[in-house]
């Protein structure tokens, strides 16, 4: 499906006739059954499922307070674990609501599931939804579990863990297939257990998701730092099939709010959310950091990362920084210079950012490190007009690096067909 196809084309530009726009940051408003439709009677009181608040045990009201929640009401749903763990709100998680109109503002953390656009958690509507955009193709992320998979720490039974990852490795199998080819879910990794994680990575890769997710900061949780040896057969088995890894900004448990610790406590909920959101972003400059002065990309020169909404307008300063204070302080084990391992291996995306800026952070990073995205349904997606917000910046950089940034570079990462799209 390209995007002279849909109604809003000639509105858009011409300059985009013919090129498969692939979005690679969006998300799924999980809904209340996906692991309970697919999990086996043992499990379906055990798997995520959603109560209401009022059904909380005062254990599980505890847990709410310690996670930072504001006290639910009583007919608030929230998802819940083992009957005995929460995990967090069974809110909208999205911005869209039932209208399929955007509401600014932080009102949609108030949002019950069933107030959410449908596009936001089902297939039909959401592919029609990309139909009417002008999208092609999506990359979707999790948010029950977190962006990284770091809520897993909540569920204290291993087993129960594992059974959660592959019902949504499963889940994700699905929705490729029922969109058509269209929507690629990005698959949970068992983090906690190095060697489930490599029987994980090989399944997944024969169930054919195209890329996978984990926890930025195991460190915080117990767990060797991602430069360790520790994570060498995950790195590898990466490699090896070619699946890239994604880290999505707050993909940790020190990262997992919108807020953190970033506005200053007397601020409105609106003022922190934008303050939160801002900072959450960049909160991926120290990834890309660890992730090349480690020397990760350096033992494995063919694994591919993304920095997923993070923008990419700090990334040349980022890199020049990098490059300045590797060299003046003699980091050890590198070969390259940290811009080149980025080149090499890296890939950031932008939504947003616009104007000969853009172009030229575009161009100093490198035309086939860059993609685009919509962070659909979340509070600073573009729609409800993705397009028209994004493509007049690229009117007059040149068909090459409109089909590299919109379509072609996505299709190389996540290794998509851009003839079945």
């Amino acid at each position: 499906m390209t995007v002279e196809s849909t109604a809003l084309f000639d509105e858009v530009d011409e300059s985009m006739r013919g090129i498969k726009i692939i979005d690679v940051d969006t998300h799924l408003t999980e809904p209340a059954d996906i692991w309970t439709s697919r999990a086996p009677e043992r499990l379906r009181k055990r798997v995520p499922h959603v109560v209401l608040a009022k059904d909380l045990t005062d254990g599980m009201r505890e847990q709410v307070a310690k996670l930072g929640t504001t006290g639910p009401t009583d007919g608030a749903p929230m998802w819940v674990v083992d009957e005995t763990q929460v995990l967090g709100p069974a809110g909208a998680g999205s911005v869209i609501n039932r209208n399929n109109e955007k509401v600014k503002g932080s009102v949609f953390l108030q949002w019950p599931l069933d107030e959410s656009s449908l596009a936001a958690s089902y297939v039909e509507p959401r592919v029609a939804m990309m139909d009417q955009l002008g999208i092609s193709a999506q990359i979707v992320f999790p948010n029950v579990v977190g962006f990284g998979g770091q809520n897993f720490f909540r569920i204290s039974d291993h087993d129960l863990r594992m059974d959660i990852v592959r019902i949504w490795n499963d889940a994700m199998a699905d929705m490729q297939s029922e969109s058509g080819g269209r929507l690629f879910g990005m698959a949970l990794l068992p983090w906690w257990d190095i060697d489930k994680t490599v029987t994980e990575i090989k399944r997944v890769a024969e169930l054919g998701l195209k890329g996978i997710i984990t926890n930025a900061d195991p460190q915080n949780q117990g767990m060797p730092d991602l430069a360790e040896p520790f994570w060498d057969p995950m790195w590898q088995h990466l490699q090896d099939l070619n699946l890239p890894v994604n880290f999505h900004c707050g993909a940790s448990a020190t990262q997992r709010t919108y807020n953190g610790g970033s506005p200053w406590p007397s601020m409105t909920p609106n003022s922190k959310l934008a303050v939160g959101s801002a900072m959450l972003q960049m909160g991926n400059a120290r990834l890309v950091a660890n992730m090349i002065l480690s020397g990760v990309c350096e033992r494995f020169p063919r694994l591919k990362a993304v920095s997923v909404e993070s923008g990419i307008g700090w990334l040349p300063f980022m890199l020049e920084a990098l490059d300045y204070h590797a060299d003046e302080n003699a980091a050890d084990g590198l070969t390259l210079k940290p811009s080149e391992y980025f080149r090499r291996q890296m890939y950031a995306c932008f939504w947003f950012e616009n104007g000969p800026s853009l172009i030229d952070s575009i161009e100093r990073l490198g035309v086939d490190n860059c993609m685009f995205e919509t962070d659909f349904p979340h509070p600073t997606c573009l729609f409800p007009e993705p397009l028209r917000s994004a493509v007049p910046t690229f009117k007059d950089a040149g068909d090459t690096i409109r089909r590299k940034v919109f379509s072609e570079n996505a299709a190389h990462v996540y290794n998509l067909d851009l003839a079945a799209l």
